[in-house]
């Protein structure tokens, strides 16, 4: 369709009366101002410049998005000069198809800005289409949300975030009846090997898309347990006028779609930098955009964001009711929400608030597990009014808990990471120098991420020994772990996945690089103070190297540990792993170990580990003590 709009743009001058003397007017005054350099107008088409050489290029993907042709994917110029000709365009808004001033309406408003258009030598479009969508959203004020990372998602193990459009008459009763824009891969995959190798490489197609708010809180806080942060924005009026024009013209097109850069947030933050001419809220994320670094980009711009808002979970809210009560309290609630005691029995005799409080529980989680999908009740819905009017019937107020938000994700610990260390392996002295470009390990400073989880992509270590060699000791590109602890309400899985290379001992005397794939499945468990969490893994591997008998090993074993809060700043980790390799390579590795992490400061660390190693019937002790950095 747009082609024949571009082309009956080019003909317009002829063929519809279009006055060419103003036109091309408005064309040397464009060149005289440099419009199509100006930031605003790189923006709009989403221009960056090209990594080699001095051009520039369009990030988005969809030929019709530009009225210049292919060109205007890489000339700016031609797409600003080619879109006041398509201002002449004769076509007449229907229900399919748009008039170009409608279709490009930020475009317009800011060329009309710019230059000033002659009402009666360039008429502007009614554009009907756009105002019924436009008063539809009612857009007052915009507000960024961020969804805490989801381990169990590849499509959001890093968070997610997306943009709410607050209406005028909207108030904090109301919220849910907003809108939001969202980005996100075009496919109905969300999970497996096929979704992150294709989302790695660019292999979908993303869109831009408005749904109702109520619906992103059902799907993040009710079915996946995220907490969600609020941003909102300190926009003006005219501010939050460009943003949902712009959004309306991205509505159409796509984008290739690409899990670590050009991703859900980093076209979130070129969205809303259209607002003014100085914000640039993607400059720092040239090679990879995470979602809680996106948001570090709007927060530190200096008075953008007017407030803050956290909204729990439902799980958290639960989690929260559950401290509060007694470990035969907590009973009481289980058997109440699995229908298996009446609450006039189970209460009875109890004072009133600590019967709401288990009646507020359990109808809490009658509910979580509604919305999850759980079928453990004949009638969940019946039994959940049930609860609702023994509530009723108590005569307290609402037995609210006290939920802390902890530490907001923008001012958590950077998401990478460098470290430098010196130790001591099998009687040898060395340096080493290590990187993680992402995200998060599990012995990081926790605030401000989900709780047993860990993130790592790339990781890189390199150490130079006493004897002059400088090699690579390690390259992970992927190493995922969930710790998620399980008690008598919630019982998640704990799992790991991890691949890639490690120097390893074998039979021959070597230590070449060889590689690995594995992963395991268990359990976790955590005091009721949360300083401390048990782990059991049973764990399978894969290794791969010339130098080992056959050149392969197929192994299976398990890992214990356990992680321990001493202070606010101090964590260990005690662990024992071991596996047994029984097909290919015949070996028996086992390691035991302890690591040690003090925080100086959010973004600084000390660190220090010391393992025991059996590997190819080699016995050794390492240790190193090693400083980190977080940016």
């Amino acid at each position: 369709m747009r082609l024949w709009l571009l082309l009956a743009a080019l003909i317009a001058p002829c063929a519809f009366g279009a006055d060419d003397a103003y036109l091309a007017d408005l064309v040397a005054r464009s060149r005289a101002l440099k419009l199509a350099e100006r930031p605003e107008w790189l923006k709009l088409g989403h221009y960056l410049p090209d990594l080699i050489g001095s051009g520039v290029h369009s990030l988005v993907d969809d030929p019709e998005f530009f009225t210049a042709g292919p060109r205007g994917k890489t000339n700016p110029q031609a797409e600003l000069e080619a879109t006041l000709a398509s201002f002449y365009s004769p076509v007449e808004e229907t229900t399919d198809r748009q008039n170009p001033q409608c279709q490009l309406i930020a475009r317009r408003a800011w060329l009309d800005e710019q230059l000033r258009f002659d009402r009666q030598r360039l008429p502007l479009r009614e554009c009907r289409r756009f105002q019924e969508w436009h008063a539809a959203l009612n857009a007052n004020s915009l507000t960024v949300v961020f969804a805490s990372a989801y381990v169990n998602n590849p499509s959001t193990m890093y968070g997610h975030t997306l943009l709410r459009v607050d209406a005028r008459d909207q108030d904090e009763r109301t919220r849910l009846l907003a809108y939001t824009v969202n980005f996100a891969a075009n496919t109905n995959e969300r999970e497996g090997i096929s979704f992150a190798v294709k989302g790695l490489f660019g292999g979908y197609a993303g869109t831009f898309s408005v749904l109702p708010y109520y619906l992103k809180v059902r799907e993040y806080s009710d079915l996946e347990n995220r907490d969600l942060w609020e941003y909102e924005l300190a926009f003006t009026r005219d501010e939050v006028e460009r943003v949902v024009r712009h959004a309306w013209e991205l509505l159409p097109a796509y984008f290739q779609y690409f899990f670590f850069d050009e991703n859900c947030s980093y076209h979130l933050n070129a969205l809303l930098q259209v607002a003014r001419p100085e914000l640039d809220l993607t400059a720092p994320f040239r090679w990879w955009a995470l979602p809680v670094d996106t948001v570090r980009a709007i927060t530190a711009q200096p008075g953008l964001v007017a407030r803050t808002v956290y909204r729990p979970a439902n799980a958290t809210i639960i989690e929260a009711r559950l401290a509060t009560l007694s470990k035969e309290e907590r009973g009481i609630a289980k058997n109440l929400s699995l229908g298996r005691a009446q609450s006039a029995e189970a209460l009875s005799g109890r004072p009133a608030p600590r019967a709401a409080a288990i009646l507020e529980t359990s109808y809490d989680y009658v509910n979580y597990r509604r919305a999850t999908g759980k079928k453990d009740v004949p009638d969940p819905a019946a039994l959940a009014r049930e609860l609702l009017v023994a509530r009723s019937q108590v005569d307290v107020g609402p037995q609210k808990p006290a939920i802390d938000s902890g530490t907001r994700p923008d001012n958590a610990h950077g998401t990478s990471r460098a470290s430098f260390g010196a130790g001591q392996r099998d009687g040898q002295n060395f340096q080493e120098l290590a990187f993680h470009p992402t995200y998060h390990e599990v012995m990081d400073p926790e605030r401000g991420y989900a709780r047993g989880a860990q993130i790592e992509f790339f990781d890189t270590i390199v150490r130079r020994y006493d004897d002059g060699a400088t090699r690579l000791e390690r390259f992970v590109p992927v190493d995922i772990l969930s710790f998620a602890p399980r008690d008598d309400f919630f019982q998640p899985r704990s799992w790991r996945v991890s691949g890639g290379w490690e120097r390893s001992f074998v039979r021959n005397g070597s230590e070449p690089l060889v590689g690995f794939f594995g992963g395991g499945g268990g359990a976790a468990w955590s005091d009721r103070a949360g300083h401390m969490l048990f782990y059991a893994l049973g764990e399978a591997n894969f290794r791969l190297n010339r130098e080992l008998d056959g050149g392969y090993g197929v192994g299976a074993g398990g890992r214990l540990g356990t992680i321990v809060d001493l202070t606010s700043h101090w964590r260990a980790n005690a662990y024992a792993s071991g596996l047994n390799y029984f097909l290919g390579e015949s070996d028996q590795p086992r390691r035991v170990g302890l690591e040690q992490r003090f925080a100086l400061g959010r973004d600084s660390a000390l660190r220090f580990d010391f393992e025991r190693r059996r590997e190819a019937d080699r016995h050794f002790n390492s240790g190193m003590l090693s400083l980190q950095l977080y940016f």
